[in-house]
């Protein structure tokens, strides 16, 4: 190695940074990735040390198989996803810092289950049948944006509930609403002005979420209960999945077909990583490591990461944008420190006391963040339909965006639990048929009528 490559700051994939400095890079990951993984958790009713325990093995799994079947390490960590809220609220009835009872969070497991699937078995034609040009055949963006904008916005209403106390038997409370919007608003700051300086860019949802923490104290929101009364060490708690409840098919249909919007987000992010990787490589004078030719097997890993949450009892999820960009900001690609970040998840999942601080957040706090949270997801749908420059003055995308805007949001929003009453196929949903996920399935079917069907 030359003196001019020494000098060169930062690691590729395959390079192995002293101990010392692994664990402090694996730390990092896990303070980006933490906010959200547990958010969610916190939010569908699942067991915040389980999803931690899901996440770390997942990641940890999918490295090792990156590493064994290709040679090398695809730099990204596997964490709950936004995308699956509205699906799995659907089906666990959740109630903000309470625990869902075992028998709904196993139903929704099997949901998980199958969504990891559906990902292994898409990434197998991906991998047969060309790359990214074949997905958006399948899923074209018209279908991918559309559904990532209902995903965030038919979830409005249930941010607001938290804000205002109103799922939780208030109406509107004052000191609510001052937390949340407190929450809401440092949150954004965070967001807009700490953007690019450094690794406190990474963070703003947990600064966001500390500040609105404080302030909920003297409103007299926090219950240290949780802390106090948290054992130092617990065994996460581990369900199987339920494929036989009443509502298990639901489940698998609602949730499994919310993979149409972490497909594309997990190909855009190996892509963007794979651009870095191979400009480091280019700096350091070393071959490219041309991550973006395994898109297949990255929708694969992806599967496998989703089949081991669906087992152990965590959400469904995808590799992580945040840790992305702390990767591009840090110059730290290394698969050895994305392995400590998922051992170290790992070990935080034993940690009693950390979940009693996380069911300590108020729900208000949470309701602050979920305004921010599910908008930005629905404004990344829009975004990406303007990246990929859909025309919205062809008639046929415009079909199918109305169609799946209108049964997706207002379903949703309109009927309760989000299921359409539709007195067909009762015994598989016989709550009604889940809205964004029927308005998912409308939407494909449109598209694959405008394919088989062109204009002339």
């Amino acid at each position: 190695m030359s003196e001019k490559e020494s000098k060169v700051l930062g690691y590729l994939p395959n390079d192995r940074p002293p101990f010392g400095r692994v664990l402090m890079l694996g730390l990092q990951h896990v303070l980006t990735m933490f906010p959200a993984t547990v958010l969610v958790a916190v939010l569908v009713g699942f067991h915040v040390s389980t999803v931690l325990l899901a996440s770390g093995v997942a990641t940890l799994v999918a490295l090792l198989l990156s590493k064994w079947r290709i040679g090398k390490f695809i730099p990204l960590y596997y964490g709950s996803s936004f995308s699956y809220i509205a699906a799995m609220l659907a089906i666990t009835n959740a109630t903000m810092n309470e625990v869902a009872p075992d028998e709904l969070i196993r139903t929704a497991q099997a949901g998980i289950v199958v969504t990891g699937i559906i990902n292994v078995l898409v990434g197998f034609v991906i991998k047969q049948f060309g790359g990214k040009g074949t997905l958006d055949k399948i899923l074209p963006p018209i279908i991918t944006g559309s559904v990532a904008c209902v995903i965030g916005f038919a979830l409005g209403f249930e941010a607001l509930k938290m804000s205002s106390g109103n799922c939780c038997g208030l109406n509107g409370e004052l000191n609510w609403w001052i937390a949340a919007l407190v929450t809401l608003f440092v949150t954004i700051l965070f967001s807009v002005y700490l953007r690019g300086k450094g690794f406190a860019g990474m963070l703003p949802i947990l600064f966001g979420a500390v500040v609105g923490y404080v302030v909920a104290i003297p409103l007299d929101l926090v219950d240290f209960t949780a802390i106090t009364q948290a054992q130092v060490f617990v065994v996460p708690h581990v369900t199987l999945p339920l494929f036989t409840g009443e509502l298990s098919l639901t489940a698998i249909f609602s949730i499994a077909i919310m993979a149409i919007a972490t497909i594309p987000e997990s190909t855009a992010h190996l892509y963007q990583i794979s651009l870095y990787v191979d400009k480091l490589a280019e700096t350091k004078k070393q071959p490219p490591y041309e991550l973006k030719k395994h898109v297949g097997f990255n929708l694969i890993l992806d599967g496998v990461g989703d089949m081991i949450n669906g087992l152990l009892g965590g959400v469904a999820g995808t590799n992580y944008g945040e840790n992305n960009s702390l990767m591009v900001i840090t110059q730290n690609y290394s698969g050895l420190s994305l392995m400590a970040a998922a051992v170290i998840a790992i070990v935080l999942s034993f940690s009693g006391t950390l979940a009693g601080v996380v069911y300590s957040i108020p729900t208000a706090v949470s309701g602050g963040l979920a305004i921010y949270l599910f908008g930005v997801i629905g404004m990344q749908g829009i975004a990406l339909m303007l990246e990929e420059k859909v025309d919205l003055f062809d008639p046929a995308p415009l079909a199918i965006g109305a169609v799946i805007f209108i049964v997706g949001i207002g379903g949703h929003i309109g009927y309760p639990g989000g299921f359409l009453p539709i007195p067909l196929l009762t015994s598989i949903f016989p709550n009604g048929w889940p809205a964004i996920a029927t308005a998912a399935v409308l939407g494909i079917i449109l598209n694959g009528i405008f394919r088989m069907f062109p204009k002339k």
